[in-house]
């Protein structure tokens, strides 16, 4: 009996034997002599022709043609209302679409539209909703851990978080998937103050992850990239916020109505109403500046319902003091472009989108005398801008009364300033510096 073995396959990657067939030949009832078995070929079979190295690196290629595909994730959502990272995701993904080599889709939370129905899409950007939970410790993480789930089932080429909470979910693509992992550090998370126990512990992990899972972090300041470099050493891509060109306005009535604001008449602050941007210190600074102007404290509580309401009862003496709530769009221009002054008083920032904006508007800013704000104004020297001491109401006093003695020198001193001071924030540039990132981690450079 004789038998033939068929050749083993390979079989996604994985060789597989076949069992061998036995293939017994008929008896017959004659004996038949026996042949010589036939000579052996001279030449060996012609193989199979290779795929030539030229063809197979042209298919490569092709395989690597067409747009990036990047889901955002770690914004609350779009059309950007209030929020810095939302604004900066909205500036710099219309940018990225507009340009036709990267595909941008940001997920979105149902709680930040206010329900409003979230389109489909929103200046070239896909707008994907998930799921989370709408509480301060889980919102974050859980709508993080859904959209990743989402982005890496539907084929995205890169998953680029904003922030480090978010960012918690970076290991699930790193690891698990094919998806290259891209973390925007807007700021040191885990030290805000609203923070406490088991979510700083959290935060601090965030913290350690950004430095070590994320195949690129890109920082939105120089004090951050530096924070990487010494932290971690690690490589970190500084691509600076940008601003865009101011659009001044008349103040819209319901203002004028309801919180008595006038051209030139109030101090403002802008932003979500948090211990760590110290719109106390501004409160308290006021005690000391004896001018009859408003103070506009414009933003609202970020899961922090207790600071905001003793904010309110430190304010509460004081009927200069006004808490218009978020203002958006058009009506916040006109309230940076009628400001007297621009207060920027907090303890930790990244790089605020809220201090370019001011500026841009050729408003007198106070800041704090934080690294990131004096990235930004250090080498002003037109005396229109003034730093002060962080976390020293007297020091803020100081300043304010410094620009508000003499308030028509102070603007046109800001005036002076604004091409050079913002001539680094560019949202063109970069956009073009990202999508460098991008094609530098997935290879297409």
């Amino acid at each position: 009996m004789a038998f033939s073995v068929l050749p083993s396959r390979a079989r996604g990657g994985i060789a597989s034997l076949d069992v061998p067939t036995v293939q017994p030949h008929a008896a017959t009832a004659v004996e038949t002599p026996l042949r010589p078995a036939p000579a052996a070929p001279t030449t060996a079979p012609a193989a199979a022709p290779a795929t030539p190295v030229r063809t197979r690196r042209v298919l490569r290629r092709r395989r690597r043609t067409g747009p990036i595909k990047v889901a955002m994730i770690g914004q609350k959502g779009l059309p950007a209302t209030f929020g810095g990272v939302e604004h900066h995701v909205e500036k710099l993904g219309a940018i990225l679409a507009e340009r036709g080599d990267v595909e941008v889709m940001a997920y979105c939370r149902k709680s930040y539209s206010e329900g409003a129905p979230i389109p489909a899409s929103h200046q070239g950007i896909r707008l994907v909703t998930t799921p989370t939970i709408n509480s301060k410790h889980l919102d974050a993480i859980v709508h993080s851990i859904t959209s990743t789930i989402h982005a890496m089932a539907t084929g995205a080429d890169v998953i680029h978080y904003h922030a480090m909470g978010p960012g918690l979910a970076a290991p699930l693509p790193r690891f698990l998937g094919r998806q290259k992992v891209v973390l925007t550090v807007h700021g040191l998370d885990n030290e805000r103050a609203k923070w406490g126990g088991l979510a700083s512990k959290i935060l601090g992990l965030a913290h350690w992850m950004s430095g070590h899972v994320p195949d690129q972090v890109v920082t939105v300041s120089k004090t951050l990239a530096e924070h990487y470099d010494t932290q971690f050493a690690a490589d970190a891509r500084y691509i600076p916020n940008g601003v865009a060109a101011p659009a001044p306005g008349e103040l819209p009535q319901w203002l004028v109505d309801e919180f008595g604001l006038t051209p030139g008449g109030y101090v403002l602050f802008v932003g979500r109403v948090v211990p760590e941007k110290r719109p106390d210190l501004l409160v308290e600074a006021m005690k000391s500046v004896p001018q009859n102007l408003k103070v506009a404290i414009v933003g609202g509580s970020s899961f922090t319902d207790e600071y905001v309401a003793t904010l309110r009862a430190a304010a509460a003496g004081d009927d200069r003091i006004v808490f218009p709530g978020y203002v958006h769009g058009a009506d916040l221009q006109a309230v940076y472009s009628n400001a007297a002054v621009f207060v920027q008083p907090s303890d930790l920032e990244g790089l605020p989108l809220t201090l370019l904006e001011a500026i841009s508007y050729g408003i007198p800013v106070v800041a704090s005398d934080i690294p990131p704000h004096k990235e930004v104004l250090d080498e002003c020297s037109c005396g229109g801008h003034q730093l002060f001491v962080h976390g020293d109401a007297q020091s803020l006093a100081h300043a304010l009364r410094a620009v508000l003695q003499d308030t028509a020198r102070a603007h046109s001193a800001a005036r002076d300033e604004v091409e050079y001071l913002l001539k680094p924030y560019s949202w063109t540039v970069a956009a073009e510096e990202l999508a460098s990132v991008y094609g530098t981690v997935t290879g297409r450079r």
